[in-house]
Order: structure tokens, then C-alpha cells, then sequence
């Protein structure tokens, strides 16, 4: 018996060997083809059509076919879709460094307005996409479908792409629309994985007005708590770093604490079910405002460009892959008999998400301006073409949520979910590409002169005045808010403009008083003999 064993074993280790030879050979490619992307964006930087994100894509599906041909038809991917990758270690950096390096002051300032975008809207766009999906669907001989799946449905194209929308929108060049998309992106995604898993859970059989405000109670109370613990993740790390200040004797420390406290953010979010993209954003915010400004100068340097490449290499890496799977033969052989009625549903699909956008994006503006007294603030007809047109891309979060419900370990043996998947699979190519491609020339025809018109708080006292407002979070108002001898505005506009008493200078006064001694920040840091240390406050790194 022992030596049938050992046979067993000795027989068992060639076909392990190659296995581990075929997952490093697979590594070795796919690691190339990220380096390809890398250098080909950056050869295509200049191009009006092309970003990263797009060259990712078409990299990929040409890698799908190759790897098709040389297979034969068999696969064309190198490794295989898993939702945990993409929700514990590709998600994670890509919010976080959003949250790290957003202009904190364009962000709250609109900050009512990405709420009801995010929130409001979203849950609009998934009412408008599953009432639609609940009448074409039933026309269409695609299999049996539930409410909970047409609700799941409207939930998963309801999922903007925040990914590609960052790609597609530059926040110096667009600081305003900038802080309107990508901040309804964040909570989109947090909205529509918090509304696709109520879903999952949800007893459907049984509704009624007491579980429709239940669903709401549940809502708030995870944006909440979300948005609690990453806040307190941040001041956390703010604190640590403060009173220990590793840097008098390791920077690594410091740098390493950071990246740690950062995931661990995410994943204390993940193991209380709670939003982990809202809580790692926030813990984002928090450490660029105390705890980037209590580490030494080089540690500020390191984390910085530390969090923008993993935050760029997961990018890439989604799209890459997205880009492979989009060919995955098994998926499409389960389709072939119906080829019309995957294009019927995939152009289904993306009507009713542009018809959801609109249904929100429009009527929400119309209210967000009204409560805005001052013009220029206020979100013209063409800001909002924009808006609706930016928001239309989808990527990796549709795909993994679609991939949680209509499949089960990757593989899927019904023609109804196999359907919805190479749908899935289609309206997220097509989106990326078309939209993708088309988002800068539109943003450049409607809005040539954005990056002029939304400096509506110069007052021209300083050389910088044109874009301290925008681009600097902080100096002008500890300018304002600290300097008794500002001169008066001479005219009604700058009078209303004049950002004295508002919501940032309470704020600020607050955060001088109490929060800034005890977690530091700029203007705080401790000063340690042979440490450092350097002569002006650091520029934060959102403001650079």
C-alpha cells in the first residue's frame, strides 16, 4: 500500500511541474504585455483619439487572438477571471490613490451635488434599466429571468466605470467636471455594489413599504459606517506616524505603515460587509490632509509616485485582460446558434444605460442649480452633455458583478446567463472604445476654453490666483483665513466670490484648532533634531 502511494506521488509530480511551468510562462507574457501598454501610451500620449485604457484593450484582444490561433480555439486568456483579484487587489489602489491625490476643495464643494449623482442617480439609472430589461427581455427567446435578475441586471449596467473615466478626464485641465464624474463614479460604484448585493440577499417575494425603507435604512447605514471607518483608518495613521515619527530612524517604516494602514482600510470594510471603495476613498482623503504631511520629505516623495504606479498598473492590468476575455471562446460557442439575439440584447443594453443617464444627469442638474445662487457655478447645458456622455463608459466592475451572478467559477452552462455575459462582455467593449475615444474631442469641441471658465475665484491679488482655487486645496484659504489685511472686493462679484465665510473656513478654523495639534498635518509636524526635516510645508499631494 505504501508503495502504491509513493507511485501515486512520483506520478503525480510531472504533471504539477508543468502546471507551475505553464502559470509562469503565463505570468511572463502577461507581464510583457503590461510593459507593452505602458510604452505604447505613452508613444500614443499625444493622440486626440487614443488614451491607456484604450490601447490596453486592443492589446489584449490582439493577444486573445494570437493565443486563439495558437491554441487552436481552445482559449485566449492567460489567466482566468476571478472576482476576488479584481475586488481585493486591483480595486483597492486604483480608489485609494483617487482619494490620495483629488482636489479636496473641487471635491466638497460639489460635494452635494456627486452625492445626488452617485446616489439618486444611480438608483434612478438601475429603475430605468431594469423596467426597460423587464419589457425587451420577455420579447426576446433568451431564457427564464426573474425579478431578482432583471433587478440584478439593472444593477450591474447602472456601474459606471470610474477607471475609464479617469483616464478619459484630466483634473487640471477639467478640475470641475473632473471632481463632478469621478467623484459620482466612486459613489456609483459603492451605490451599485451595495444595491446589487441587497439584491442577492433581499427576499423579493415579500415587498412592501417596510422592506423599501429597510433597503434604505441598510443604505445609509453602510455609507455611513463606510465612510466612519475610513476616516478613522486615516486619522489612525495620521496619529501613529505622529507621536512615533518613524523617520527618525527609517523611512521605509513610514512608507511601509502607510501602504498597510491604506489595505487594511479596505479590508476591515470588506470584513464587516461594509463598502470597502467608499472606505478606502475616504482613508485616502484623510492620510494626503494629516498623515502624508507628518512623514519626512523623501517618504512624501515615495508614496506619492508609490500609490499613482500601483494605481496605474492595475488599470492597465483590468483593461489587458478585459481585453483577452472579451474572446473567450467557451462563452461565445454557448451563443453561436443565436448570434442576433446577443446583438439585439448588447444594443439593448446600451440604449437603456444611456436612456437610465439621461433620466438622472439632466433632471439633477436642473436642481443642483437652482440651489447655486452664483452663475458660475452652476452646470451649463454643455457641462451636462458631458457628464451624461463621460459616465457612459463601462469596464471591470460591470463585468465582475455580472460574472457573481450569471456564472459560477468562470463557466457558465446556461444559454440565458451565457447570453447576458457576452452581452456584458460586448456593451463594455463598445462603451470604452467608442465612448472612450469620442470623450476628449467632445469635451474639446463643446468646452475649448474649460480650464478658464471655471476659475470663477480668481480675484487677481497674487500671480497664482488663476489657480490657487483649483488646483491648490488649502493655501488660498489659510490665505484668506489667516491674513487680516486682505482688501475688500471692490464689486458684488467679488464680494460673492470672496470665500470668507463659507463652509471650507469653519471647517478650517475647526481643523487649526482642534484636529490638526493632535493628528498633525501642514504646519504641525514636529520638529526632531538630525531628522528630515525641510524648511517650507510640503505641497500636498493632490495639489501637485
Amino acid at each position: 500500500m505504501m508503495a502504491s502511494l509513493l507511485d501515486s506521488v512520483v506520478s503525480y509530480l510531472p504533471s504539477v511541474s508543468a502546471s507551475d511551468h505553464a502559470s509562469v510562462v503565463a505570468l511572463n507574457l502577461f507581464v510583457a504585455l503590461l510593459c507593452a501598454c505602458i510604452v505604447l501610451g505613452h508613444l500614443l500620449e499625444e493622440n486626440r483619439w487614443m488614451n491607456e485604457s484604450i490601447t490596453a484593450l486592443l492589446i489584449g484582444l490582439a493577444t486573445g487572438v494570437v493565443i486563439l490561433l495558437i491554441s487552436n480555439g481552445k482559449s485566449s486568456h492567460l489567466l482566468v477571471f476571478s472576482e476576488d483579484l479584481f475586488f481585493i487587489y486591483l480595486l483597492p489602489p486604483i480608489i485609494f490613490n483617487a482619494g490620495f491625490q483629488v482636489k479636496k476643495k473641487q471635491f466638497f464643494r460639489n460635494f452635494v451635488t456627486i452625492m445626488l449623482f452617485g446616489a439618486i442617480g444611480t438608483v434612478i439609472s438601475c429603475t430605468v434599466i431594469t423596467l426597460g430589461v423587464t419589457q425587451f427581455f420577455k420579447k426576446l427567446d433568451i431564457g427564464t429571468f426573474d425579478l431578482g435578475d432583471y433587478l440584478a441586471i439593472g444593477a450591474i449596467f447602472a456601474a459606471t466605470d470610474s477607471v475609464c473615466t479617469l483616464q478619459v478626464l484630466n483634473q487640471d485641465e477639467t478640475p470641475l467636471l473632473y471632481s463632478l464624474v469621478f467623484g459620482e463614479g466612486v459613489v456609483n460604484d459603492a451605490t451599485s455594489v451595495v444595491v446589487f448585493n441587497a439584491i442577492q440577499s433581499f427576499d423579493l417575494t415579500h415587498l412592501n413599504h417596510e422592506a423599501a425603507f429597510q433597503f434604505l435604512g441598510n443604505f445609509f447605514y453602510l455609507f455611513v459606517l463606510s465612510t466612519l471607518l475610513g476616516v478613522a483608518t486615516g486619522l489612525i495613521s495620521a496619529y501613529v506616524i505622529k507621536k512615533l515619527y518613524f523617520g527618525r530612524h527609517s523611512t521605509d517604516r513610514e512608507v511601509a505603515l502607510m501602504m498597510l494602514m491604506a489595505y487594511l482600510s479596505y479590508m476591515l470594510a470588506e470584513l464587516f460587509d461594509l463598502s470597502g471603495i467608499l472606505t478606502v476613498f475616504f482613508c485616502g482623503i484623510v492620510m494626503s490632509h494629516y498623515t502624508w504631511h507628518n512623514v519626512t520629505e523623501s517618504s512624501r516623495i515615495t508614496t506619492k509616485h508609490t500609490f499613482a504606479t500601483l494605481s496605474f498598473l492595475a488599470e492597465t492590468f483590468i483593461f489587458l485582460y478585459v481585453g483577452m476575455d472579451a474572446l473567450d471562446i467557451d462563452k461565445w460557442r454557448s451563443v453561436s446558434d443565436s448570434p442576433g439575439t446577443s446583438v439585439a440584447v448588447s444594443s439593448i443594453l446600451i440604449g437603456l444605460l444611456m436612456l437610465g443617464r439621461a433620466a438622472f444627469v439632466f433632471p439633477l442638474s436642473f436642481l443642483s442649480n437652482l440651489a447655486k445662487k452664483n452663475q458660475s457655478e452652476k452646470i451649463d447645458f454643455k457641462m451636462q452633455v458631458v457628464i451624461w456622455w463621460s459616465g457612459l463608459m463601462r469596464g471591470a466592475v460591470s463585468m465582475a458583478l455580472a460574472y457573481n451572478k450569471f456564472t459560477r467559477a468562470g463557466k457558465t452552462d446556461l444559454r440565458g446567463n451565457a447570453i447576458m455575459i457576452t452581452s456584458t462582455i460586448t456593451v463594455c467593449l463598445f462603451s470604452t472604445m467608442v465612448f472612450g475615444m469620442l470623450t476628449k474631442p467632445l469635451i474639446r469641441f463643446l468646452l475649448p476654453h474649460q480650464k478658464a471658465t471655471t476659475s470663477f475665484l480668481s480675484d487677481g491679488h497674487t500671480p497664482k490666483s488663476i489657480q490657487i482655487p483649483l488646483i491648490d486645496q488649502d493655501s488660498f484659504i489659510e490665505f484668506t483665513g489667516n491674513n487680516h489685511n486682505v482688501p475688500r472686493p471692490n464689486s458684488i462679484r467679488g464680494f460673492l466670490t470672496r470665500p470668507t465665510r463659507t463652509v471650507h473656513y469653519y471647517w478650517r478654523q475647526f481643523d487649526d484648532s482642534f484636529m490638526r495639534p493632535v493628528f498633525g498635518g501642514r504646519g504641525f509636524v514636529p520638529f526632531v533634531p538630525g531628522s528630515p526635516t525641510e524648511r517650507d510645508p510640503p505641497t500636498d499631494p493632490s495639489s501637485v
